[in-house]
């Protein structure tokens, strides 16, 4: 599964390529509460699962950790007037959103918030038929 640029909608391009930022409360996955897995929208990699997703109460999607670690960089962000860690698809190289140190400190305490804009969702019925059978176990009963 991937995408092609011209498919991006003009949200996507701005926070995916430009690294833009959407708007709080106003994106696709910031109360999506289904189970299933979460893929960077350019080149499908797993990036996150609903069984680690949080309300942050920041109006983005929030995360306590990535599904796999190597999908995911990290780099240091000095755009705004204190440090930031800005998190980036693995192969795709697409701007995420960032990391910080203020989650639930019962789950590590890291808060991945990320854009919806830069994410597809995959349902758990249909991660098999798209590819990601490898996850199914994140939502067996």
């Amino acid at each position: 599964m991937s995408s092609s640029k011209e498919d991006l909608t003009e949200m996507q391009k701005y926070v995916i390529y430009h690294n833009g930022t959407e708007e709080p409360f106003n994106n696709e996955y910031w109360d999506h509460k289904e189970p299933g897995i979460y893929v960077d929208a350019v080149s499908g990699e797993a990036l996150f699962s609903s069984t680690d997703k949080f309300d942050s109460g920041t109006g983005w999607p929030s995360f306590t950790k990535p599904l796999k670690e190597e999908n995911v960089t990290e780099k240091a962000d000095y755009k705004l007037f204190m440090p930031r860690t800005e998190v980036r698809s693995s192969n795709a190289d697409s701007h995420l959103g960032h990391v910080f140190a203020d989650g639930p400190k019962d789950k590590g305490g890291m808060r991945y918030c990320i854009n919806s804009a830069a994410l597809k969702f995959i349902h758990k019925d249909d991660l098999e038929k798209q590819g990601y059978g490898e996850y199914l176990y994140l939502f067996a009963e």
